[in-house]
């Protein structure tokens, strides 16, 4: 089919991308795990994602990540969502692997119980706001401290590390300074987090700058354009 035969030519790509960034960067590629954003596009793309080898999909809204997933259920993925997480939303929100957008304790809160509660432990990461833009959420720098104190008396969900959102550039080099921070945040964090918290993820870089992100530490690139193509109206989920 189409959609296989271009989603398996843009993989091979990425991944030489990829393989091509960790070994400029002295690091093994097997240290990055690449996440196909998934989002807008239907069952039919997340089916051959996972055909060609893909394990891990991002997401940006709850409703339509569920809906892929009830309609996907024996699919060997992990689930993440990388978009806004409205609180109301928490007790749905527990059923990703993993949470890239923890903006507040309180939030951070929500998601232990209603992961308590429905037996499930997922993985989370602090989305931090360093470019301090309108248009974009994140913990400023004393909140995502206070998540990671916070993050020891949690009972089901595990804090994991910190994701940013750069200010879009046209130049991947613009995001550098921004990655560099974040890193330089999670190490500050790390020095003064509780012993039981161990902050190893750094969630940056897209199908643009995805090779700088690398080069600053990330081990989480968040990749869609380049894997699915552009995005125009969102599809139906079937």
């Amino acid at each position: 089919m189409e959609i296989e035969a271009t989603l398996s030519a843009n993989l091979a790509a990425v991944r030489d991308r990829l393989d091509r960034a960790a070994a400029a960067a002295g690091r093994a590629p097997g240290e990055i795990r690449l996440i196909a954003v998934s989002k807008t596009f239907g069952v039919a793309h997340v089916e051959a994602a996972a055909a060609a080898g893909l394990r891990d999909l991002g997401e940006n809204r709850v409703q339509e990540a569920l809906e892929k997933q009830a309609a996907t259920p024996a699919l060997p993925v992990r689930w993440h969502l990388i978009g806004h997480l409205q609180s109301n939303k928490a007790r749905k929100a527990v059923g990703f692997d993993w949470i890239h957008s923890v903006d507040s304790a309180a939030l951070l809160g929500r998601l232990d119980r209603a992961a308590a509660d429905a037996g499930r432990s997922p993985q989370l990461l602090i989305q931090v706001d360093l470019a301090r833009e309108a248009a974009k959420h994140g913990a400023p720098e004393d909140e995502a401290r206070r998540i990671v104190e916070t993050s020891a008396g949690c009972r089901a969900v595990r804090l994991r590390g910190l994701m940013v959102l750069p200010p879009w550039s046209d130049d991947p080099e613009a995001a550098r300074p921004w990655f560099r921070r974040l890193r330089a945040l999670r190490d500050a964090l790390q020095a003064r987090a509780p012993a039981s918290v161990r902050l190893d993820e750094l969630s940056m870089g897209m199908s643009h700058d995805f090779e700088i992100a690398i080069e600053e530490g990330a081990t989480m690139v968040r990749v869609g354009t380049a894997l699915f193509g552009r995005r125009t109206n969102p599809v139906s989920i079937r």
